[in-house]
Order: C-alpha cells, then structure tokens, then sequence
C-alpha cells in the first residue's frame, strides 16, 4: 500500500482498474459471522443448506462487500475521502471456494458543494472465477481540487 495524490482533475470517467483475487473460505464466512452474530443457517449450516435451491453455504453478501471493497484500497489517495456507498446489491450468491476480484470504473464526476471539492463516483463491480457479477455498488468520493492544494 502506498500514498499517492490524485486530485480531481485527475480523474478521468472511463479509467478501469482490476484488483488480483481472493478466494473465499469456509473460515472467512465463520468469522464473519463471529463479528456480525449473522448465523443464519444460509451460511453456516451445512446440512440444513442441503436441502435449499444451492445445495450449500452462501457467503454473507455483508462479508463479499467487505473484502471486495477492501481488495480495491491498494493505494491511499490524501486527496479523497469516502463520503459511502450508493445502489449495493448483492447480484449472484458467493460460495465456499470461489475467487472474488473486484472491477472499479470512473463513472461520474460533478462539482462539489464547496469550490475547492468535486465528487467522483466509482462504479465496482465484484466478480467471481467465472466473470460473473456477483456484487455492485457505487462508491463516492469527495475529492480535492488541484486550485485549493496550494
């Protein structure tokens, strides 16, 4: 992880960047739901999900944001602040041993509601192994401007 400035004219709408993969695990989704207390049986219980539509455990869709949005801050830009996250939904579900990668696009850029800031929304969408959306959602970003750096 490294730091960089990116000010808002810097970004451009239409630039792509694709994060490496994650492949899910059995403990991941046990330890998500240590942290969230979510044990419902959709995912974490073997058996019971035997004999559900999906034959087996699904990842907390809660869990998929998380990694998949953390897989993307390789680089902390002290221009930027995340101001949240705009139209999640959880697409396709996530198993045990699939592999998540996510894809960020530069898809808005408008002024700001001071002079010296712009907002820059970054479309994600996380995938699985198979080029599958199975996460999107927007994330917005108040970004500084070059003008006001000095």
């Amino acid at each position: 992880m490294y730091f960089r400035s990116i000010f808002f004219e810097d970004y451009t709408v239409g630039d792509k960047r694709t994060t490496l993969g994650r492949t899910i695990t059995e403990t991941d989704i046990m330890v998500h739901a240590g942290h969230t207390g979510d044990f419902f049986p959709h995912h974490v219980d073997e058996e019971w999900c035997k004999t559900q539509p999906f034959k087996q455990r699904i990842a907390h869709g809660t869990m998929i944001f998380s990694i998949g949005i953390g897989m993307t801050a390789s680089e902390i830009n002290p221009e930027a602040m995340s101001k949240g996250y705009d139209r999640l939904r959880f697409v396709k579900p996530v198993f045990i041993g699939d592999t998540i990668h996510s894809e960020i696009t530069i898809s808005e850029k408008s002024d700001g509601k001071k002079p010296e800031l712009g907002t820059v929304v970054e479309h994600v969408e996380i995938l699985n192994q198979h080029n599958d959306v199975v996460l999107v959602c927007d994330h917005l970003l108040v970004v500084k401007r070059k003008n006001s750096a000095s």
